[in-house]
């Protein structure tokens, strides 16, 4: 997939599961050919029945349904759920099921995994951001609910969209003809020319073969031309050396670096490796605020008033070097307003701004620490790469099912 600039886009900011679902369902309940969803995480929960009611749907009227979604990330589908989706017609695949390893109750099949969230429907219309089907991105479930963002684009990119998440299906299922096929099919020449608004978009994903740090390389070149403001909201932040350099130099001459990160983060340890890196980017100029109404799960950065970029890859080692991502970066002065005006309510309203003065004074132990985590920025994505780079394999939950019932039935 190349990544190049695609004119006449229109590009709309979507904040938090109320906005998503509602506007998900209903595009879904009016699509009329084709319904592709990669998901990390699919809970059958209030969010994960809704969908399920609506895929079955669709494909009962005779769309065709193609769901992907992480055997990491979405591990505990009831057999009804599924077959339920499957016996309606929906072609529901797991992304690397693997063997669920466990240590002291933790899974241990965790490094590179599936960790998109993208839409796309009748090829013309398409959804990518941060947030999962489950009942957690809904204020309704309480102080864990999490704050995230996705965006929805109609336009020209999206036919690259629609081929990019065809071609990962077809690469899973080690079909090309198959790929083929379906582009013959579902693609309408229209959405690869009509114009629909006035935003420039890039779509710009990461994997193991052949992007394997594109979307760190688009992060450090925006941050790199910055001249006035760079915001960055992002859950898991703990990115490689290069980055945190730009950063560090872009607020030394003189433009405003804000950082939005998690005060009330959903795992503890993210907040304390965050927090590693308070003096080195504080001492620089790189303001930071704590978001501390819920967990923050979004990935969202803008830079002057132009650039912007909405997706699910975070700024740590997982999403930097290991998972497969996919961000859209948006070029238009409107869009970039929008995501700007949202980010600014947020660090007003909801967020505690970290001083210099609120840090423990440096210690033996601090400098020491501080050592070994500039060395292990520095190096980490070398590292990353000696770790095992299977290929993505995509398995049909039906025969999932037939192969545990199997295992259950064996003496």
């Amino acid at each position: 997939m190349s990544e190049r600039w695609v004119p006449g886009n229109e590009v709309s900011l979507i904040e938090n599961g109320e906005e998503f679902y509602p506007r998900v369902f209903e595009c879904i309940a009016n699509a009329r050919r084709e319904v592709i969803i990669e998901t990390f995480i699919l809970f059958e929960d209030e969010v994960g029945l809704a969908l399920q009611r609506e895929l079955i749907a669709a494909a009962q009227r005779g769309v065709r349904v193609d769901i992907m979604i992480d055997g990491f990330g979405s591990p505990d589908l009831s057999d009804e759920y599924v077959l339920s989706l499957t016996r309606a017609g929906v072609k529901l695949r797991v992304f690397d099921p693997g063997i669920r390893f466990r240590l002291l109750g933790q899974r241990l099949n965790m490094i590179r995994r599936m960790h998109r969230k993208i839409i796309v429907i009748d090829g013309e219309l398409a959804f990518v951001g941060g947030i999962n089907f489950s009942s957690d991105h809904l204020r309704s479930f309480g102080p864990m609910g999490k704050q995230d963002y996705s965006v929805e684009v109609a336009g020209p990119v999206v036919a690259q969209i629609h081929r990019f998440v065809l071609r990962e299906i077809a690469l899973g299922q080690q079909e090309p003809a198959w790929f083929r096929r379906r582009i013959r099919e579902y693609e309408p020449p229209s959405a690869r020319d009509e114009r629909k608004g006035s935003a420039d978009v890039m779509f710009v994903s990461r994997d193991n073969r052949r992007h394997p740090e594109d979307i760190e390389r688009h992060y450090r070149a925006a941050i790199r031309s910055a001249r006035k403001r760079i915001v960055i909201a992002n859950a898991y932040f703990f990115p490689g050396y290069r980055l945190i350099k730009e950063m560090r130099r872009a607020a030394r001459r003189g433009v405003d670096v804000r950082l939005i990160l998690q005060g009330e983060p959903d795992l503890p340890i993210v907040k304390t490796a965050a927090s590693m890196l308070y003096h080195h980017l504080l001492h620089a100029g790189v303001h930071i605020y704590e978001y501390c109404e819920r967990p923050l799960h979004g990935k969202v950065a803008l830079v002057d008033d132009t650039w912007s970029t909405v997706g699910s890859s975070n700024l740590d080692p997982l999403s930097l070097s290991l998972n497969l991502e996919a961000n859209v970066i948006v070029r238009d002065a409107g869009f970039n307003s929008v995501l700007a005006d949202r980010l600014e309510q947020l660090m007003r309203n909801s967020c505690k701004k970290v001083d210099a003065a609120d840090l423990s004074e440096w210690s033996a132990w601090r400098l020491v620490r501080s050592f070994f985590i500039f060395h292990f920025l520095r190096w980490y994505p070398r590292w990353a790469a000696w770790l095992p780079r299977h290929s993505p394999r995509l398995q049909p939950a039906e025969a999932l099912l037939r192969n545990a019932d199997a295992r259950t039935q064996a003496p």
